[in-house]
């Protein structure tokens, strides 16, 4: 299969060039051979920015559903019991008048009811950003081998229909959702796209940034993620210091030692990656040096991780960087219990953090070339399990950037059930509220590839389902992205 060839080959070329680079430092310092590829030069600056959900975030409290007829059943399913009061792990609704989104065109779902959704109550900032135009929700995306119904889904025949592997375990379905491989894969889309983007960018080593250490998203077949803390740039402190031991003396020899030409063909590759390190610090020290964004970023971890990815985007030039993905992300959704007393700060965060980071690019002037976009282990289940609710795999999930169709829901909107009987009605429902996807992670990371500059023909070599998708009711390009 072509996904084996591609994960094969990733990883030899992965595990060849972290043993050039050397163990013992840092792995945001292993920026090994950097080569060939880039299949499309970038003459403006864009930017794709992962907001990742760790821990499975609650679908159902997140964008909620708002109609009488569907808010009823919600209500009913999450333990609120009669009328519309909050209760069990249900919001009221009364609650959600606020944060209530307002399309440009009208949702009908499979059964003909005009459908209508609100964000959480703690969810201001991207509410208005939604009712502005700026930001659009994606409906029930996940991850999918191939297209799936319910019965296809129940089926016994894997051979014709496959399930993504190991549903429901958060490690693997947190690799799946960025690598398309469960846990152990070494090779993301976002590297993947990365790869392509590397000759466009005049220094190759800020392609793909993370502000919140390793994970797969940005790992290419050649493009390695460089790291970065909240603070900047992470630094080889015996080499740059000015006094190492209390001697300028022996900070200078430790310089020269760690980055002097060796004959020995293993640590003169060692020195060579540990000199491009500090050049690089050096780079994104004077990146940062420039007058951040005004806009005023919360404290917390989501919000000053996406202000160091504004402060990265406004140095671009100075880094050299004409495509480039980040990732940042937030833990704490696996909420089995507590749901009501924590998702709210948590929804809070997220959107507080975004809607700053929208405004820091349009304070810079570059809106129309970042896009933001959230992801997730899974959603939750619709059923409560008293407190919480459980695993589950279909998701709502938000894109905002000044380049996003917005004021509109894409994919299909899912009755609200916890059924998974013959009712067609409950045909993306496969037991306690779990949603079945209608709409695959390929799809989704597809329209945003297609966007940053990625060629139709090549996004088989970043998506390896991709192809299984493109038929009726599965279109490559979900149209989210001007």
């Amino acid at each position: 299969m072509n996904y084996q060839l591609h994960t094969r080959r990733a990883f030899l070329k992965r595990s060849g060039q972290l043993a050039l680079s050397g163990t013992a430092l840092p792995l945001a310092l292993n920026l090994a051979a950097m080569g060939e590829a880039a299949a499309f030069d970038a003459t403006d600056y864009k930017a794709l920015v992962c907001v990742f959900l760790y821990g499975g975030n609650d679908y159902a409290n997140t964008v909620v559903t708002y109609d009488d007829p569907s808010y009823n059943l919600y209500h009913s399913i999450r333990g609120g019991g009669a009328g519309q009061t909050a209760g069990g792990i249900a919001l009221a609704k009364a609650d959600l008048a606020a944060t209530l989104l307002a399309p440009t065109t009208a949702l009908v779902d499979v059964t003909g009811r005009t459908r209508q959704y609100a964000l959480h109550p703690a969810m201001s900032g991207l509410t208005s950003l939604f009712n502005t135009g700026h930001a659009a929700v994606q409906l029930n995306v996940g991850p999918l081998v191939v297209p799936l119904t319910r019965a296809q889904y129940s089926s016994t025949n894997r051979a014709l229909y496959p399930l993504p592997r190991q549903l429901f375990s958060h490690n693997d379905q947190q690799s799946i959702w960025q690598s398309s491989s469960p846990e152990g894969s070494t090779v993301g889309w976002g590297g993947n796209i990365g790869d392509l983007a590397l000759a466009g960018n005049s220094n190759a080593t800020f392609t793909c940034m993370s502000v919140t250490g390793n994970a797969v998203f940005l790992s290419g077949d050649t493009a390695l993620q460089y790291q970065v803390s909240t603070s900047g740039a992470i630094r080889i402190t015996p080499a740059t210091a000015a006094i190492v031991y209390g001697s300028s003396a022996v900070s200078t020899a430790m310089s020269s030692l760690i980055q002097q030409t060796r004959g020995h063909k293993l640590e003169n590759e060692y020195n060579r990656v540990t000199r491009r390190a500090i050049s690089a610090e050096t780079a994104v020290t004077a990146a940062l040096a420039l007058p951040p964004p005004t806009t005023a970023f919360g404290t917390d971890g989501l919000a000053q991780q996406l202000r160091m990815v504004a402060r990265l985007i406004k140095g671009q030039s100075v880094l050299g960087a004409k495509r480039q993905v980040f990732l940042v992300s937030q833990g704490g959704f696996d909420l089995h219990d507590n749901l009501i007393a924590q998702q709210p700060t948590l929804m809070g965060q997220v959107s507080a953090a975004m809607s700053a980071f929208y405004d820091a690019t349009v304070e810079m002037g570059v809106a129309g070339k970042v896009t933001a976009f959230t992801a997730s282990d899974f959603g939750r289940t619709m059923a409560s399990n008293g407190d919480g609710s459980d695993h589950g795999w279909g998701s709502h999930h938000l894109v905002v950037g000044g380049a996003v169709k917005g004021r509109a829901f894409y994919g299909s909107a899912p009755p609200v059930s916890v059924s998974s009987t013959a009712a067609p009605e409950d045909q993306w429902h496969v037991g306690q509220g779990r949603l079945l996807p209608s709409t695959s992670v390929d799809q989704y990371a597809a329209t945003l590839a297609k966007w940053f500059g990625v060629a139709d023909s090549e996004l088989a070599g970043i998506l390896p389902n991709i192809g299984h998708f493109g038929g009726s009711g599965y279109p490559v390009n979900l149209g989210f992205m001007l």
